[in-house]
């Protein structure tokens, strides 16, 4: 069973999905048919306990997913409620702005497949083509990004690096210091998978880089600017393997290599309407059901597997779910609390999850009086303390207007920042982001973006008309902090042993999530997409089914590079450095 929906039903469905989901759970334990072998437990509906659905229940699997709070998990979009007035709908508000990078292939994948009007999912991706970013005070701009050379075009070390100084170029870096960047990313351009997993998984980005030892725009553009802007991580303890992976996806990005579409994609519409809803019909048009408000308390095993799984409702009343196979698609901070003793012994290496660390990216949203037009993309605010993004999200939304479609008629535009450091000190108090109210919070982020000089003067006083931060985030008035119910992943130096495969050595439980190793090995939408597709090959494996396997896709890997990363591996088994390491 096909289900279609176009733009317009979407906008006032969102309250339908949810009761929808509500009520589909009415009865639900153990709320299988009996189909032995191919029932399927997925306990989480983020990301990934989406896509494990999908995938499932297209090759004939009977699928329940059980979730404790949101569908769609930090990839939805958050009305805020009581904003639409006179038939409009509530204003838009989100955890973080979308951001759908060429390089990514499992997640528009996913989107293809599920039907939008005459089209699909997959024809919201719309190219944001003028990313920029931007410096404080007197400072010049630093880059403006844009595609590359021809993909067509023979790669060599020379023409690379002469590509890396000129997009990194034009800025107050000293040019001795851009181009020993420029160096050491060749050095892991040019590395095998060996060398990146044995050696630079055990070493600091900061570290890889120098940055101890070189100058204060270096460390502050290069060394932290490029990595907590675009892969939220911070750069003295994140892995230089992973780190050093999403440098080369971007570069190979901006250079028309590998990529699934354009450069830089985002929505068309807020991303319920665009996607999580409209997923959301189609798998429960296919037989998925949902169950709202049911969270996973403890797995019960027995004879080496699974036995069942016990969920809790908001009042704390536990039901008993059996199923064939378990699907874990939780945080990996919601996953270690159901890590019990008598889980833990039949696969022991799970324990590794309680040493993963988290961190906080989270969005807030404000709503304008009036359009803010800075470039068609997105704005990172290089010099702010807080590592901000941004994103005017109206220029993007070609069948909405926000006036005339959200809120009380007064908003014209949104302005949606991501906050990816919340440890470092504001401009205004001193205090860092953990320790600001909401509304300190709200103050700090519009302050530090207008000490911007390209964004400042568009955003005077009177054009904010109210804004919203992600309810995740919560204020402590006893401790005078803050606590975050989303946290992300953080890929700390030699974690990689410490995280899961798809498949456990529990026979009929699976991992998936943003924490489970993956080939893009980042806390992401794809990351979760392609966790999940594994689980799905691992069950179907493991049941000897003949049904299609999964897709799942791999990072570009150059073939002008092959020969260079035979000699290094080479190089490495006998101890030696890259052949591009000369420091």
């Amino acid at each position: 069973m096909t289900q279609r929906v176009d733009r317009r039903t979407l906008l006032t469905s969102s309250a339908a999905v949810g009761a929808g989901a509500v009520l589909a759970g009415a009865g639900m334990a153990p709320g299988f048919a009996e189909t032995p072998g191919r029932r399927v437990a997925v306990l989480g509906g983020g990301m990934a306990g989406l896509t494990a659905a999908h995938e499932l229940v297209e090759r004939g699997f009977t699928v329940t997913v059980f979730e404790p709070s949101a569908w769609g998990g930090k990839a939805r979009s958050i009305p805020v409620a009581g904003t639409g007035v006179g038939g409009r709908a509530d204003l838009p508000g989100e955890h973080g702005f979308r951001f759908f990078p060429g390089f990514y292939h499992h997640v528009p994948d996913t989107m293809r497949r599920i039907p939008f009007g005459s089209g699909t999912v997959g024809d919201n991706l719309v190219a944001a083509s003028g990313g920029k970013f931007l410096r404080a005070g007197d400072h010049a701009d630093a880059f403006v990004f844009g595609i590359g050379p021809d993909p067509a075009q023979i790669l060599t070390v020379d023409g690379l690096r002469r590509f890396l100084l000129d997009t990194l170029g034009g800025h107050a870096v000293p040019p001795h210091e851009l181009t020993y960047f420029v160096e050491r990313l060749l050095v892991f351009l040019t590395s095998c998978d060996e060398r990146r997993l044995g050696q630079w998984e055990k070493v600091s980005w900061w570290d890889f880089v120098g940055a101890a030892k070189r100058s204060g725009p270096y460390q502050k553009i290069l060394a932290a600017g490029l990595t907590r802007n675009l892969v939220a991580a911070k750069e003295t303890i994140a892995s230089t393997r992973t780190i050093g992976n999403m440098g080369e996806a971007f570069v190979y990005n901006l250079m028309g290599r590998g990529n699934d579409g354009a450069l830089d994609r985002v929505l068309d519409l807020p991303t319920n309407e665009a996607w999580i809803d409209p997923w959301m019909i189609h798998l429960r048009g296919l037989g998925v059901r949902f169950v709202s408000g049911q969270r996973l308390v403890r797995y019960e095993t027995g004879a080496g597997r699974i036995t069942s799984a016990v969920v809790a409702d908001a009042a704390g009343v536990t039901s008993r779910v059996e199923a064939d196979w378990f699907v874990s698609a939780m945080p990996v901070e919601r996953v270690v609390p159901t890590l019990t003793s008598n889980v833990l012994a039949l696969d022991p290496g799970l324990k590794g999850l309680t040493s993963l660390q988290t961190d906080w990216m989270v969005g807030i949203q404000f709503f304008l009086r009036d359009h803010v037009e800075v470039t068609k993309g997105h704005i990172t605010f290089i010099d702010s303390p807080w590592s901000l993004t941004a994103l005017t999200q109206g220029q993007f939304w070609a069948d909405r207007q926000v006036p005339r479609d959200y809120g009380d008629g007064e908003v014209v535009d949104i302005l949606s920042v991501d906050i990816s450091n919340w440890d470092a000190p504001g401009i205004l108090s001193g205090k860092t982001a953990k320790e600001c109210t909401r509304q300190e919070i709200a103050d700090e982020v519009l302050a530090q973006i207008r000490a911007h000089h390209t964004v400042g003067d568009l955003l005077p006083e009177g054009i904010i008309h109210s804004w919203f931060l992600d309810p995740g985030v919560q204020w402590d008035a006893a401790a005078r902090r803050n606590t975050n119910e989303t946290p992300l992943l953080v890929n700390t130096v030699d974690s990689w042993s410490k995280r899961p495969t798809a498949r456990t050595k529990i026979p009929n439980l699976l991992m998936t999530g943003d924490f489970v190793q993956t080939d893009i090995d980042l806390a992401t939408m794809e990351g979760a997409n392609e966790s999940a597709r594994h689980a799905v090959n691992a069950i179907l494996d493991a049941s000897r089914s003949t049904a299609v396997r999964a897709t799942t896709y791999r990072l570009y890997d150059p073939p002008e590079f092959a020969l260079l990363k035979q000699a290094d591996k080479l190089l490495y088994r006998l101890g030696q450095r890259n052949a591009l390491d000369l420091l």
